[in-house]
């Protein structure tokens, strides 16, 4: 018979046709549509080499998750901002994060890296205290109070007793507090392999100088056995400000720590247990501008990323930092903060800082 005596076996055929193309239409379409995905959200892995201040950031998985809608897969490993150098290979970092513009600029001048480098956010750097160490401050003229969990640290007459070796015995309302003994100084960081520390140097020299920065041989020479007591009295220091702070939030350690604001705030905005802390703001002190260095163009997209997205910013902020330009986004987020916070910084003067040349020479005579 020909195929008319069969209509029903003529329809089955062309069913299985139909079914057989409809089913390649499928896989095509969704194989398709896997490659069309993996190419909209391919990543670039991106590495660079962070201060340490910055590794919970990278770390938080939201903002690994806004950097991947971005295209970015970003790893990092830390160091102290001076000593970034020893662990760079250009054939396989992307980009650095120094905590300031000086390491930064040392490191673009180094490696020859073209255009500006990136300023996404800053922090102060700021002195934490226990409250008894604080109102025994207060009490003596070092600090004034605007609460119970805020101040002002007054680096002139703190500089003069450090200057005079002065001890927490000799200072007026330390009775009972078994923990005020010895020596009354700050801790801080290596200033030869750290940020914070070197900062330290700098507002306090530019105290000790007069109100003017450090910029020739006879002020370093003026200001070096301030600067090398203000060192020396600490004994081995840590090369970077995240176990010292760790260590103070833990109840151990010295009553008096200097850290970045961003890591007090990052603790107060993840509402962190933070016991009897007072945070004092030096009335001269540095911003730490956290500064990006690229050395190709992933790195500067990384860069320009964190600078102008919107939600990388709210990010950085719920991490303590303040972006550059957008400060309202830093009072808005930490307005429950106040008591803690000096969200507009009033009262408290940045001091410029020395060149890298002179920064590395009062570091020297600091540890030496």
């Amino acid at each position: 018979m020909g195929l008319r005596e069969h209509p029903l076996g003529v329809k089955r055929i062309v069913g299985i046709i139909l079914a057989v193309l409809l089913i390649g239409g499928v896989i095509t379409a969704v194989v398709a549509g896997r490659e069309s995905q993996v190419s909209d959200t391919a990543t670039k892995t991106v590495r660079g080499v962070i201060g340490s201040e910055k590794a919970e950031f990278f770390a938080d998985p939201d903002v690994i998750k806004a950097l991947d809608e971005h295209g970015f897969t970003v790893k990092t490993e830390t160091s102290g901002s001076w000593a970034m150098e020893e662990q760079l290979t250009l054939e396989e970092t992307d980009f650095a994060f120094p905590s300031s513009t000086a390491p930064a600029d040392e490191l673009a001048k180094k490696f020859k890296v073209p255009g500006t480098p990136l300023r996404p956010f800053y922090s102060p750097l700021v002195v934490v205290a226990h409250r008894a160490a604080a109102q025994v401050l207060a009490d003596n003229g070092l600090a004034t109070l605007d609460g119970k969990s805020r101040g002002t640290l007054r680096m002139g007459p703190y500089l003069d007793a450090a200057a005079e070796q002065r001890t927490w015995q000799q200072l007026k309302g330390t009775a009972g507090h078994a923990e005020l003994t010895g020596t009354v100084f700050i801790t801080s960081t290596d200033p030869m392999t750290s940020n914070s520390g070197a900062l330290y140097l700098a507002a306090a020299s530019f105290v000790a100088n007069g109100g003017k920065v450090v910029g020739d041989k006879k002020a370093v020479d003026q200001t070096a056995p301030l600067l090398k007591q203000l060192t020396v009295v600490q004994g081995s220091q840590q090369p970077s400000s995240d176990a010292p702070f760790r260590d103070f939030i833990s109840g151990v350690g010295n009553p008096l720590v200097l850290v970045y604001e961003s890591q007090v705030a990052s603790v107060l905005l993840q509402k962190q247990e933070v016991g009897d802390l007072v945070v004092l703001y030096p009335d001269t002190t540095v911003n730490s501008d956290h500064t990006l260095v690229p050395f190709n163009e992933n790195g500067r997209a990384l860069g320009d990323l964190l600078t102008t997205d919107k939600r990388l910013r709210e990010l950085a902020v719920r991490h303590g930092f303040r972006p550059q330009g957008a400060a309202a986004e830093f009072t808005a987020a930490t307005a429950p903060y106040q008591d803690f916070l000096n969200q507009t910084l009033t009262g408290v003067r940045q001091a410029p800082v020395p060149t890298t040349e002179w920064l590395h020479a009062m570091a020297q005579r600091a540890r030496s």
